[in-house]
């Protein structure tokens, strides 16, 4: 099986994760690294991917800084979403050409890994026709969005992917069209099992199915591990 590194970062900022993100994919497409998969989450923040509309965001510049969330236009694809603490936000940087060439395949297998997750806390998530992501039935409130996804590729390398709710402060999103479709509402995990969730529980659940889906084996390592490859990488590159 193909080794694919598992790094969580904890808290970190949309815009740091970013550029993390941009040295992995360089360091990628030069079989630098092996295929890497991220896992993380953000102080609250609002993206706009490269297909999204300005006018799906409803608040103002004032309430956001009022409120402590961070504006971001970004590279992925989609629309609007919001970035929170309780939200598992994974990120892999993969070479998809040694993988599978279909952008479309990758999206849902990025699906499936969340519904696989959910369905062992005795919830079904399901895809929705026509809308990328993953939902589930509330009672008396129709389907909500539990998981997004907005990814990018360049060179057939992967980078942005999707975001899982877990223990999401669900009030953000009232400040956004949630992924451009108006009249749909967001969910989370907690608010699923009525109780309380702690995203350690789900995170390494995410690992597990992502890499039985994409046949690797999942291989922890730390922050700083990768940092200090990515370093050794740009010592050769500045003297090549």
């Amino acid at each position: 099986m193909k080794e694919c590194l598992v790094v969580e970062l904890g808290l970190i900022r949309y815009t740091e994760a970013c550029t993390l993100q941009r040295a992995l994919v360089t360091a990628r497409k030069a079989d630098a690294v092996p295929d890497v998969l991220l896992l993380c989450e953000h102080p609250h923040v609002i993206t706009l991917g490269r297909n999204g509309q300005r006018q799906h965001l409803l608040a103002s510049d004032l309430l956001l800084r009022q409120m402590g969330v961070e504006f971001c236009e970004t590279d992925r694809g989609g629309d609007i979403t919001y970035h929170g603490p309780g939200q598992i936000v994974g990120y892999p940087i993969l070479k998809l050409s040694e993988i599978r060439r279909d952008v479309v395949w990758y999206v849902r297998q990025l699906e499936e890994a969340m519904i696989r997750t959910t369905a062992e806390f005795s919830v079904t998530a399901r895809r929705v026709d026509g809308k990328t992501g993953i939902w589930a039935d509330v009672s008396g409130a129709g389907e909500e969005k539990l998981g997004a996804i907005g990814v990018h590729l360049s060179q057939w390398v992967t980078s942005h992917g999707f975001a899982y709710n877990v223990s999401t402060d669900l009030r953000f999103f009232d400040f956004i069209v949630p992924c451009g479709i108006a009249g749909k509402r967001a969910t989370s995990l907690e608010k699923l099992l009525d109780r309380a969730v702690q995203s350690a529980e789900v995170s390494s659940r995410l690992a597990r199915h992502f890499g039985s889906i994409f046949g690797f084996e999942m291989c922890a390592a730390s922050r700083e591990k990768m940092e200090q490859s990515l370093g050794a990488l740009n010592e050769v590159s500045a003297h090549a």
